[in-house]
């Protein structure tokens, strides 16, 4: 594999929950807040059923498209384990990552679960993608050329260590 310490981790964003979580996300917004899923997120104007039935972004096209500019290290789609668990598994070796908390704007959706859930950060990121949909590992001199191309968030960086994430902040 080519990821090095010192790659840049950049995040492609999502519109929701993508394919999970769902189960989390009924117990704290159903149960525990007693929501309506025709009502609205609290202190929103979002609507509850939209943001629950956001149709999965393709990130077919991001990926090709940077893919014809630069070399693309080691992607990895934020699904099931969130941005804990799912990353790790295209690190080689003797590396992790450290996702600095605060470099990209988490969806409202994700701070209420969060916090009407009272969930740990830890377990937050493991469940839900947080509004990081697919992550991909580039060079440090790639990463001005890949914002030019696609939305995306500088989100952490790889360092040596254990093959695991650490979230910074």
């Amino acid at each position: 594999r080519s990821i090095r310490a010192g790659d840049v981790i950049l995040g492609l964003p999502t519109n929701g929950l993508q394919t999970n979580g769902y189960t989390l996300a009924r117990d704290i917004l159903f149960k525990k807040a007693k929501l309506r899923v025709k009502g609205k997120l609290p202190g929103t104007s979002l609507k509850l059923e939209n943001l629950l039935l956001a149709v999965h972004p393709n990130y077919r096209p991001a990926l090709l498209k940077i893919g014809k500019r630069v070399k693309i290290k080691g992607a990895a789609h934020i699904t099931g384990g969130g941005l804990i668990d799912n990353p790790p598994r295209i690190f080689p070796k003797g590396l992790g990552a450290e996702i600095q908390l605060g470099s990209w704007p988490v969806p409202l959706l994700f701070q209420y679960l969060e916090k009407r859930g009272k969930l740990a950060k830890g377990e937050a990121y493991r469940t839900f993608n947080m509004g990081i949909g697919m992550i991909v590992v580039v060079s440090k001199g790639d990463v001005g050329k890949v914002r030019k191309l696609v939305r995306c968030y500088e989100i952490g960086k790889m360092v040596r260590g254990e093959r695991r994430v650490k979230l910074i902040g």
